[in-house]
C-alpha cells in the first residue's frame, strides 16, 4: 500500500503539477514548490522506506516458502524501487532542498525555473518505476 502513497504522488505530479508550475510566476513557483518540498521531504520517507521494506520482506518470504516466481518478481519490484531512490537521491532531493532552503530564506533562486525543469526531467520515470514496482508486488501476490 505504501508504494501506491509514493506512485500516486508521483502521478499526481507529473499529471498536473508540472503543468500547473510551468503557469505561474517565479516567486509563486519558488515558494509553492518550497513549501511542498519542505513538508514532502519530512513525511514522505516513511511510506518510502515501508514500501521498500515490505518488499524486501515480500521476497525474502517468498523465496523461503519455495514460490519462486514471487520471489522473482518481489525482487524485481525491490531491484526498480533501489533505482527509483537513486534517481531520487541524486536529482530530485539536491532541488528539493535547494527550494526549501530558498522559500526559509524567503529568497526566489534565479535559477529556479532550471530547478524545476530539472526536477520535472525525472518525474515521468520516477512514475513509471513506482508503476513497474506497484505491479511486479500484485503479480507476486497472485503467484503464492
Amino acid at each position: 500500500m505504501t508504494t501506491a502513497v509514493v506512485y500516486g504522488t508521483d502521478f499526481f505530479c507529473a499529471l498536473v503539477l508540472r503543468t500547473a508550475f510551468a503557469r505561474i510566476d517565479d516567486p509563486a513557483l519558488a515558494a509553492t514548490t518550497g513549501r511542498i518540498h519542505e513538508v514532502a521531504d519530512k513525511r514522505m520517507p516513511i511510506p518510502g522506506a515501508v514500501g521498500v521494506v515490505t518488499a524486501v520482506i515480500a521476497a525474502a518470504l517468498a523465496f523461503f516458502q519455495g514460490a519462486v516466481a514471487s520471489g522473482i518478481l518481489a525482487a524485481l519490484a525491490v531491484a526498480v524501487l533501489a533505482v527509483w531512490l537513486g534517481i531520487y537521491a541524486r536529482i530530485s532531493a539536491p532541488i528539493n532542498k535547494e527550494l526549501t532552503t530558498a522559500v526559509l530564506a524567503d529568497q526566489v533562486p534565479a535559477n529556479v525555473r532550471e530547478l524545476q525543469r530539472t526536477w520535472d526531467s525525472v518525474i515521468v520515470v520516477r512514475v513509471a518505476l513506482q508503476g513497474i514496482a506497484l505491479v511486479a508486488l500484485f503479480l507476486a501476490a497472485l503467484s503464492v
